[in-house]
């Protein structure tokens, strides 16, 4: 473990690390592993995206390993607001739900990791080191599922939108979590439908995902 002074053994400063999951008990208990390592050092966590980027403002972790689904603001939004203001910290997106449209959106807001949460906590803290040190690492399978879903005709807030309306949410819900005017909403998700050749939202919803796009 890190020494009280925060550094690790051989004197090297500990890679200072964010974690944000919802989920308090995963976070807990990967917080506690993630401790076990001589050169890691856990220095906040959340539980929300909002949460996450005022963390890391406050400790300006040299990695932040966010969960792809948060409430307020999803990892890889987070991931693009980090990259104005905290550019040296390298995020890593940990995920339940590794559809290629979800790795290529995170590519894009250039994540430098992306990895299933069946990972080891071991493992995970290899990544992190790997990701710190300025290399990419992205899970082999969800890669291969990205190649071959090929690439989607959807916008980035296209895809968004169709994500969030899955549920069969109301426009002017889907609206209010997205902070856009119900009329933006409507029109994105009228041309996301045409660009799929869908009858409707929902059925757009379902080829998105089917091709892998979501």
């Amino acid at each position: 473990m890190t020494d009280p002074h925060g550094s690790a053994p051989g004197g090297g400063r500990p890679v200072r690390v964010l974690l944000a999951d919802d989920e308090h008990l995963i976070r807990g208990a990967l917080a506690a592993l993630l401790a076990l390592e001589d050169d890691l050092l856990v220095v906040a966590e959340a539980a929300s995206g909002p949460e996450a980027l005022a963390m890391a403002v406050a400790h300006r972790p040299d990695v932040a390993v966010l969960d792809l689904q948060m409430p307020g603001k999803d990892g890889v939004t987070v991931a693009t607001e980090l990259r104005t203001t905290l550019p040296d910290c390298r995020v890593l997106i940990v995920t339940g739900h590794g559809r290629p449209g979800h790795l290529k959106r995170a590519l894009s807001a250039g994540v430098r990791g992306f990895v299933p949460k069946t990972v080891s906590a071991q493992r995970l803290a290899e990544i992190i080191r790997t990701v710190h040190g300025g290399n990419r690492y992205v899970d082999p399978e969800l890669a291969a599922d990205a190649i071959s879903a090929g690439d989607s005709p959807l916008t980035a807030r296209e895809a968004e939108l169709l994500e969030l309306a899955a549920d069969g949410a109301p426009i002017a819900e889907v609206a209010e979590r997205a902070a856009l005017a119900p009329g933006t909403v409507r029109n994105y998700l009228s041309s996301a439908t045409a660009k799929l050749a869908a009858e409707n939202r929902h059925a757009a919803v379902r080829i998105a995902r089917e091709r892998g796009w979501l």
